[in-house]
């Protein structure tokens, strides 16, 4: 009797990127009811693209969809910007939660203190700026899985989460900008809207 053959699991494709001027980067995410195949898929198609696009974070909102949904590895940029995460006090490999997928998450900061930090997008490639944000932050969210997290971080960590849950809520890190610096985006930015027109 031959073996039955095993059935070939599909290849996982990146998704298209959305770039600025498209209104799901602007739109409050949706919760996530029910974590089923079809959210599952959707954050392996996030880490993929993710990875295909050199980033370090990606949200939902970036490949169109208006979900609470966000993919984050920081371990390709470990060296040059470290991060730190802590459970319940005792600290953690920070490698042993990447691919980190965060489902529905809040951010709640620990601390007064902030840094500025350069951050760019996938969504607005070619634009950089320094951004303050809070350098320790607890994130609490689910996981693929349906369990719960709920840890801190600091580092490319706590900043990556604090720019993807933004996303979550239709906010961009330029928003974080003085009005100046923001202006002397705008010729870049404009571009991304022009080409968006009619979505």
């Amino acid at each position: 009797m031959s073996r039955p053959k095993k059935a070939k699991a599909p290849e996982i494709k990146p998704l298209e990127v959305v770039k600025y001027g498209h209104p799901a980067l602007r739109s409050k995410g949706k919760k996530v009811e029910k974590i089923d195949d079809s959210i599952r898929t959707l954050a392996e198609e996030m880490i993929v693209t993710m990875y295909e696009e050199d980033g370090c974070g990606l949200a939902a909102h970036q490949v169109g969809r208006s979900l609470q949904l966000a993919v984050i590895d920081v371990m390709p940029a470990f060296e040059d910007r470290p991060s730190r995460a802590w459970i319940d006090g005792r600290e953690l490999e920070v490698e042993s939660l990447m691919p980190l997928v965060m489902i529905n998450p809040e951010i709640h900061p620990v601390g007064d203190e902030k840094l500025f930090e350069t951050e760019g997008c996938l969504s607005m490639p070619g634009i950089y700026d320094e951004v303050e944000r809070h350098a320790r932050v607890r994130i609490v969210c689910q996981d693929i899985d349906g369990s719960l997290l709920d840890f801190e971080a600091d580092g490319l960590l706590s900043r990556a989460a604090q720019h993807e849950v933004d996303h979550l809520h239709g906010i961009l890190f330029i928003d974080h900008l003085p009005a100046e610096d923001r202006a002397a985006h705008q010729p870049i930015l404009s571009k991304f809207q022009a080409r968006s027109v009619g979505f």
